[in-house]
C-alpha cells in the first residue's frame, strides 16, 4: 500500500445528489479535492448557494462546486461514486460512458444487492468496487443535507479481495473527515447492511411514512423488526455469509440512538417517487427461498411493498 504522500490525487465525479452523493462528495470537495457533481433539481440553488453539510458536530459550507447537468460536461474522472438509486439503474450505462477513461474507477453507494454485478456487466468487473454507507443522512432542502449519527463507509473489491487502489480510495475518504474501512468481503457487509435496511426501511413505509423511533416505541412493530432481522441473518448464514445472531440487538441499539429518523425510502415514498424494492427486499428474498427457507416475515413486507409500488406508479 502506498503510504500518504504518495496518493494519487483524484479527479472524481458524483452521479446522484442525493443525500448519500451530496454528504460524501460534499466532504472530499470541503478539504479541497477536484469533484465534479452531475445535478438535476439542485443545480440552481447549489449554484448560487453552494453545498452545505450539518450535524451536531459540523457545520461544513462548500462554497463553490462543480456543478455539471451533464456527465459529459465533466469528461473522464479516477473516481466515480454512483450514488442514484438502484431504480435509474437502466440509466446509468449511458451516464457513466463518458466519464470513464482507461483507468477509471467506479464506486457504487448504492443499497442492496445486485448494483456491482450490474455495473461489472456493463464495464467489466475490474473497474467496480462497492461501498457500503452506514450513516443517518437527509437532504432537508436544495443543496442542504443533515447527518444523524457519526456514520462510517466500508469500502470493497467486487468479487475480489482489497488491491492498493482499494486502500488508496480509503484513504482519500479518511484525509476528509470520513471514517472508511476497507472489507475483504463486500458481499457479507452487504449483508450486514441488508440486516437493518429490510426491517426498519420496509416497516417505516408500510405503516405510512413514521420514523425508526415510532417503530421502536410500539412493541408489535418492535417484535416485526427483530423477526426480520432474524430471518435477514439466516440468509446470509444459508448463502454463506456467516452472521451472528447477535448482529440484530446490536442493530437495535444503533437504532435507538438515531432518535426520529426517517430512512432513505420513506423520503422516496412521501415524494412519490419509484421505490427501491427489488434490490433491498425482492432479491434476498429470492436467494433465501432458492436455499429452503421459509420466510413469512420478509415474504408479507416485500408483498405490501410491491402492492404501494404499483399504487405509485398507477
Amino acid at each position: 500500500m502506498r503510504s500518504r504522500h504518495q496518493l494519487p490525487n483524484f479527479r472524481i465525479a458524483v452521479v446522484g445528489a442525493g443525500a448519500i452523493g451530496l454528504y460524501y462528495g460534499g466532504k472530499l470537495a470541503h478539504f479541497g479535492r477536484e469533484v465534479h457533481f452531475l445535478l438535476r433539481r439542485d443545480f440552481a440553488a447549489i449554484r448560487k448557494r453552494g453545498l452545505r453539510l450539518r450535524s451536531r458536530t459540523e457545520n461544513l459550507h462548500v462554497a463553490k462546486v462543480e456543478a455539471h447537468q451533464s456527465t459529459a460536461e465533466i469528461g473522464p474522472c479516477d473516481l466515480v461514486l454512483v450514488a442514484v438509486k438502484t431504480t435509474s439503474n437502466p440509466a446509468l450505462p449511458a451516464l457513466l460512458a463518458p466519464l470513464l477513461g482507461e483507468r477509471s474507477i467506479i464506486l457504487t453507494l448504492q443499497n442492496g444487492l445486485g448494483n456491482e454485478e450490474f455495473l461489472a456487466e456493463h464495464f467489466g468487473a475490474e473497474r467496480v468496487l462497492g461501498g457500503i454507507c452506514y450513516i443517518c443522512l437527509t437532504r432537508t432542502e436544495p443543496g442542504v443535507v443533515e447527518r444523524f449519527d457519526p456514520g462510517r463507509l466500508t469500502i470493497g473489491e467486487f468479487g475480489g479481495h482489497p488491491r492498493p487502489r482499494t486502500h488508496d480510495v480509503a484513504w482519500e475518504f479518511k484525509r476528509c473527515g470520513v471514517v472508511c474501512s476497507v472489507t475483504a468481503d463486500l458481499l457479507r457487509e452487504r449483508w450486514r447492511k441488508l440486516v437493518w435496511n429490510i426491517p426498519f426501511n420496509g416497516l417505516a413505509v408500510v405503516h405510512g411514512g413514521i420514523d425508526t423511533a415510532k417503530i421502536l416505541a410500539d412493541d408489535t412493530l418492535r417484535r416485526l423488526a427483530l423477526e426480520l432481522m432474524d430471518e435477514t441473518i439466516a440468509i446470509a448464514n444459508a448463502v454463506g455469509q456467516n452472521l451472528p445472531s447477535a448482529l440484530a440487538l446490536e442493530q437495535m441499539r444503533r437504532t435507538k440512538t438515531m432518535g426520529e429518523f426517517k430512512p432513505s425510502t420513506v423520503a422516496d415514498y412521501l415524494a412519490g417517487q419509484p421505490l427501491e424494492i427489488e434490490p433491498i427486499w425482492g432479491e434476498p428474498l429470492r436467494r433465501g427461498k432458492a436455499a429452503g427457507l421459509a420466510l413469512p416475515g420478509l415474504e408479507a413486507l416485500y408483498q405490501e411493498l410491491r402492492a404501494l409500488g404499483q399504487k405509485q406508479g398507477e
